[in-house]
Parts: C-alpha cells; structure tokens; sequence
C-alpha cells in the first residue's frame, strides 16, 4: 500500500504524463527530463542517489503504464542543455516538486502504483472521451472523440493543430447532459513523416465536420467553433445549415478577401506559416523561429498542447497548409449564407486575433449576434470559467433551430 502522500504525489504525476503525451508522440524518443518546479526552478541540491534513483524508477513506472514511452529522467543535465520541448515537458511534469513524496515510494511498492495511475487515467480526458477514427469524405483519417450521453448533440470544432484535450474543459461542462463530438485536425496526429498529403482547404476541414457527425448517427448538433475551427464552423453552416440546431463562433481567426486589421502576433504567424508551407525544406528552416516565437507567447500552463504542431519540421509543414487554407479563406462569400441566429465571442484585447474580424463577421450575419468580454484571447478560451460556459449554454437553448 502507498500513503496518502504518495498517493497524491502519483496521482499529480500520472496527470501531468498524461498531458504531455500528444507533444511526446510528435518528437524523437527518448525525452531528456530534468526536475525542476512548476516555476522552472531546479531542484535543491545534496539530494542522495537513493532518491534520484527512487524517482527515475516511479516515472518510467507511471510513464509506461500510461502509454507514454520514451520518458527518461536525467540527473547529468540541466535546463540549459534541454531543447525547447524537453523544458516544456520538464516543466509540466514538474518533478522536483515530487521529490520529498517519492521517498515513500521504494522500488518493491512500485506495483502499487499501478493501481493509482489506472484510476487517474479513469478520470483523464482519455477516460472521459471515447477516441474512434473516421474517415472523411475525401478519404482522410481523423482521430474522433465521444464523451457524455443524451438527446442533444454538441460538436465542438477545434483549433487547428491542437491535441483534442486541450478543450477538456468544454468537454467537461457540455457532457454533463449531452453528447460531446470534437476531433483533432487532419494530417497532423499519428503523421510520421512524409507521406500522401491530404486537401487542406477550408472546404475539406469543413468536410470533416459532418464526417464526424455522420459517423455518429447525428442529423443536427449544436456547433461550437474555437479559434480556427470558428471559421470551418462558419464554411460547414454555409454548405449544409440543416445540419446546425445553433451556432457560435469563439475568438475566431478569420480571413477576408481584402486588407483588414491584424494583430503583430497574426501577422507574424501569418508571415511565418507562409513560408513554412511553401516546402518541408522551407519548413525545416524556419522550424526553430517558430519555436521560439510561439514560446515566448504562449502561458507554460498549456504549453504542452499549444506547441505540439511545432514539434518536428514535418508537423510544421503539414500546419501551416492546414492553417493558411483557413485564414486564406474569405469568410465574407459565406456570411450572407448562413441565417441562423449566430452568437460570435471576442474581447476588447485580444491580442492574437484580432477582434475587428469576429465583429465583421457579425455584422455580416443576417442574425448575427456580438458579445465582446472585457478580456480574453485564443489561449484563455480553453480554460473558459463558468460565466462563458453557462453563456454558450444559454445561447443554445435560446436559439435552438428545429431540425429540419
């Protein structure tokens, strides 16, 4: 048996394995992982061997129990010899904030652990969805995922190139008496290396919608759009709006079909993505820019999702396609298509897409309606508090369309 502390301690570190796994799976095995804090501090020195060894031991444990591979703690090393993603992961798994637990946990108890990181993994956003693959229309794999129960269905469109759990917290409020449908972009997840490339306008994103509701047996559901999917949302409801109950686009990034107002982050990204599309040879160049550039703007809280489409050259290349036929898109040729009661969400500052686009698309829409919060951008929708959930809750049951 574990104490309680050791318990806790597993539990936290069975998590944080957990959420690193999609950037794991998008580098080159083995990870180098240093302990440090939450905060990147490193781990008090005059530790004896017997612990570094203890703790080596409980994350190769946890770590291949959780189907996370490739995990190797270095005690030689230190922060600076890490790259950029093995910090990320270092920092996330935050092992020095564990070693005064891991003493109660000695190499012939380690079997015990096996019980705490299976009940952790019940509780995970892997336990919570249920993962499937569909193929869309144009032949596409997707990695789907179903989670909660009830009459109503609501489809969560994600942002381009993030792992599915990074809207956990979405999935989490709306299973709670619906069924959840989200799934992850196409080309980008289980991709390694180059291979058959896959349509990457708007047009085939859209597509892949109603392949997922398809695939479940859905005639209608509630559509959310995040960030990017925002967009694919808005192109989907335009083709088939008697497949949409209600619609609500969240912090888009839109394109138009003349100049309009971008952010400097937007616009660097934009400069950057187009160049990385143009070759996986170009990619490869600019590959360490985009690192460093997305780093330093993204909170270290979800960074382990954030930068997973960055991981490799490859993913970059495949990315930036993806993202580019969204923002090269001209959302306008939709809007006067879509007539169904349409709730757009910005804020005054957000700073990565401009909220000068979700206010054109509103206007655009023949019953389309605004809400700008105070504050808020892409990053901070994911960890939406109960005010914008429960308002995304309301609009749906307020303006539900009758399937037709």
């Amino acid at each position: 048996m574990l104490g309680p502390e050791a318990r806790l301690a597993v539990a936290r570190l069975a998590g944080a394995v957990l959420s690193v796994r999609p950037l794991v799976e998008g580098i080159a095995a083995p990870v180098r992982v240093v302990a440090v804090t939450r905060d990147a501090d490193p781990a008090p020195g005059g530790r004896p061997p017997g612990q570094w060894r203890a703790l080596r031991a409980l994350l190769a444990r946890v770590a291949r129990r959780a189907g996370v591979p490739g995990l190797v703690l270095s005690v030689q090393e230190t922060w600076d010899d890490l790259d950029v993603f093995e910090r990320v992961i270092s920092r996330r798994l935050a092992l020095a904030d564990l070693l005064d637990s891991v003493g109660a946990v000695p190499a012939d108890r380690l079997g015990a652990v096996d019980a705490v990181v299976a009940a952790a993994l019940a509780e995970s956003f892997e336990g919570l969805s249920r993962r499937g693959t569909v193929i869309s229309g144009d032949g596409a794999p997707l990695n789907a995922y179903a989670a909660g129960g009830g009459e109503e269905t609501v489809v969560l469109v994600p942002a381009c190139g993030m792992p599915a759990a990074l809207a956990e917290t979405w999935v989490r409020f709306f299973a709670r008496d619906r069924r959840v449908l989200t799934w992850e972009s196409r080309g980008l997840f289980g991709a390694q290396g180059p291979g058959e490339e896959q349509p990457t306008e708007i047009g085939a994103q859209a597509g892949d919608l109603f392949a997922v509701m398809d695939h479940y047996d859905v005639t209608a559901a509630h559509v959310i759009g995040l960030c990017g999917g925002a967009a694919i949302a808005l192109a989907a409801a335009a083709e088939l709006p008697s497949r949409f109950l209600s619609l609500s686009l969240w912090h888009g990034a839109y394109g138009f079909g003349e100049n309009y107002p971008k952010t400097a982050h937007q616009q660097g990204l934009i400069e950057l993505m187009t160049t990385a599309a143009r070759s996986r040879t170009a990619a490869d160049a600019v590959h360490a820019a985009f690192c460093q550039a997305i780093l330093t703007s993204t909170p270290a809280d979800v960074a382990h999702f954030v930068l997973y489409p960055y991981a490799s050259p490859e993913l970059l290349y495949r990315y930036c396609r993806l993202n580019l036929g969204i923002t090269g898109a001209d959302v306008e040729l939709y809007l006067d298509r879509v007539e169904l009661p349409t709730l757009v969400v910005t804020s005054g500052d957000d700073d990565i897409a401009h909220p000068e686009g979700s206010r054109r698309v509103a206007a655009g829409l023949p019953r389309g309606q605004l809400r700008v919060e105070p504050h808020g951008d892409h990053i901070s929708l994911f960890s939406a508090d109960a005010s914008l959930l429960g308002a995304a809750e309301e609009f749906m049951e307020g303006h539900r369309v009758p399937a037709r």
